[in-house]
């Protein structure tokens, strides 16, 4: 399976992973806004301090964002481009957040595909601070309640990024077996979680969020993804029992690569290496 090194020593705990409960609901973005507020208000309104959005459409702008690239020093495996603005509106095709806190304030970690007003399809990583709601639209969420995502250093990848803590229930009408997730680079993304399933008795599971990257990608059709960089998000996931009894985690997911390469598909189980991290919800259905 394909390898990047990174600069600091691996940890020992390869998935991170806090058990709590959840809740899926609907909620309409408010317009004029930026995300992050709109984003806050939809987990404050059902008690919820964060969890994860899945979304599908919806208009922004202004919206900044940025691609993965190669990293410019050996501080980090890969890194960031500069930050994209495009003029005009854009429109989601499909985006997962991680919402949780960063240096003590709501904060939330997005990757997406979206439509720009040029007509261009563009992918990366959404920047909260300059990324406003153009008008209202619906997300489907599941907020977690007994566990936060909180962005803290991490001494491998040599980035601050989300994993999840524990935190103290508030007591929030949440009623699903949920596990607050981030796996660790250099592991297969269906292994990973087909493994954390079967070792906490979960036979069946629905992936909520859902962010993060791998190396490069391979698809169950047979295409490939070769540049090692990319942001995805899970459009779709679900682990469920396979014919011969084991566990299957189907993910399909959409990405973009350093070189601004697109791609859309069904990950192939056993060959889809996390790059440096991916963060996401299971929600135990069995």
């Amino acid at each position: 399976m394909r390898e990047v090194k990174q600069p600091g020593p691996p940890n020992p705990e390869r998935i991170q992973w806090v058990e709590a409960r959840g809740r899926g609901f609907a909620f309409t973005l408010e317009a004029g806004i930026p995300l992050l507020e709109a984003a806050r208000r939809a987990f404050a309104s059902q008690g919820f301090a964060g969890g994860t959005l899945n979304i599908r459409g919806g208009a922004l702008g202004p919206f900044a964002y940025v691609m993965p690239a190669l990293a410019k020093t050996g501080e980090n495996a890969a890194f960031y481009s500069d930050v994209f603005r495009p003029k005009g509106q854009v429109w989601f095709k499909h985006a997962t957040m991680t919402f949780g806190e960063r240096d003590g304030a709501p904060f939330f970690h997005c990757h997406g595909m979206w439509l720009e007003a040029h007509g261009r399809v563009n992918g990366g990583h959404i920047l909260p601070e300059e990324t406003i709601v153009a008008e209202p639209f619906e997300v489907e969420a599941f907020g977690i309640d007994g566990a936060v995502f909180k962005a803290e250093p991490d001494p491998e990848t040599n980035f601050k990024l989300f994993g999840p803590v524990p935190s103290e229930a508030r007591g929030v009408d949440a009623i699903t077996r949920a596990f607050a997730l981030r796996l660790r680079p250099n592991q297969d993304f269906a292994g990973s979680l087909e493994t954390f399933c079967r070792a906490h008795g979960i036979t069946a599971a629905r992936i909520r969020g859902g962010v993060g990257s791998t190396i490069g990608a391979r698809f169950a059709d047979g295409r490939a993804v070769e540049p090692f960089a990319t942001e995805l998000t899970v459009t779709s996931g679900h682990v469920l029992p396979a014919a011969d009894g084991a566990l299957e985690a189907q993910l399909d997911i959409a990405l973009v690569d350093f070189t601004g390469g697109l791609a859309e598909g069904r990950l192939a189980r056993g060959d889809n290496p996390i790059l440096m991290t991916m963060e996401l919800v299971v929600e135990a259905l069995g």
